[in-house]
């Protein structure tokens, strides 16, 4: 099979029908018959497996991988890269936001530049002021904390050859930051500058942004644990030293110290940090007790596939 084109389904009940019939053109245009549309569906709560599986009676192009709960977009969107077959893989959101019809040039560059990925990247991030500026300090956090330069404005949408596509798939992590994994996979990718419309408010709210950050970071640097150790000797040579000034101010001046609201202060400053710095650790700890179960990230109830004659 020469194409496959990957889709994750949340309640995408009112664009499946039209992103079915966009992709399956830019399909055509491209390859002929030969290709498949692999739709996810991320246990979603609307009826739009029910629309997906109504496609797959109607075209034997379509398979749908049912999960057997919400897992998340990554995880899904894994799970969706493992059932693939094609030589060419094209991985995009169902949602509209991202044009089918990118697969033509993202095919196009791909083979003048003989690169293993094509991947979109914003020109100028969509969304609110708000939501740009957070999207921005994502990215720079993740590279000052990681050492990981990922393009900032990423979208979802970008096309994979199947070597590169079976590297990814090697990664086993039960947490999945997708946009690292991209990154570290490694090969040749070149980026195209899209525009992503905006058709829906987005669901990645601030508190999901700063969960995502903490999780891609302690996933890929372990930083934070030696952010640690050095703020603790910093803190230890500054204790040295003011223990030595208290000691030379008791010897020589003879005067009675009034430092009741700076033991307190102190007191309040250090064990906040304790607690913080045993918080850093218990989040590495959490992250090494999920990855030694080696539970599966998703589960696929069934797949619904009409199979060609």
């Amino acid at each position: 099979m020469r194409l496959s084109i990957v889709a994750t389904l949340y309640q995408s009940a009112p664009d499946i029908t039209e992103f079915h019939q966009r992709a399956s053109a830019a399909a055509k245009q491209l390859v002929g018959e030969d290709y498949e549309i692999v739709l996810v569906n991320d246990g979603s709560p609307d009826n739009s497996l029910d629309l997906a599986v109504q496609l797959t009676e109607s075209d034997s192009h379509v398979v749908v991988v049912d999960l057997s709960r919400n897992f998340g977009h990554h995880k899904a969107m894994m799970t969706g890269l493992a059932h693939t077959k094609g030589e060419r893989v094209f991985l995009i959101d169902s949602d509209l936001e991202e044009e089918p019809e990118w697969l033509i040039p993202f095919a196009g560059q791909m083979t003048d530049e003989r690169c293993d990925v094509v991947f979109g990247v914003q020109a100028q991030r969509k969304g609110s002021v708000i939501e740009r500026w957070s999207g921005q300090w994502f990215y720079r956090f993740f590279r000052a904390l990681t050492g990981i330069a990922l393009p900032e404005s990423l979208v979802t949408a970008r096309l994979m050859t199947r070597r590169y596509v079976d590297a990814l798939l090697r990664h086993e992590e039960r947490e999945v930051f997708l946009a690292g994994l991209f990154h570290i996979t490694g090969f040749a990718q070149h980026p195209q500058t899209v525009k992503k419309h905006s058709t829906s408010a987005t669901t990645y709210t601030f508190h999901k942004k700063m969960s995502l950050l903490v999780n891609s970071v302690t996933a890929f640097s372990n930083a934070p644990l030696i952010g640690i150790f050095y703020i603790g000797v910093l803190i230890s040579l500054i204790a040295i030293f003011y223990i030595a000034y208290l000691a030379i101010h008791w010897m020589f001046l003879a005067k009675p110290l009034s430092g009741w609201t700076s033991v307190m202060a102190s007191i309040w400053l250090l064990g906040g940090m304790v607690i913080s710095f045993i918080g850093v650790v218990g989040i590495y700890l959490s992250k090494i007790f999920s990855e030694t179960k080696r539970r599966p990230y998703t589960i696929v109830r069934q797949i619904y596939a009409k199979h060609q004659n």
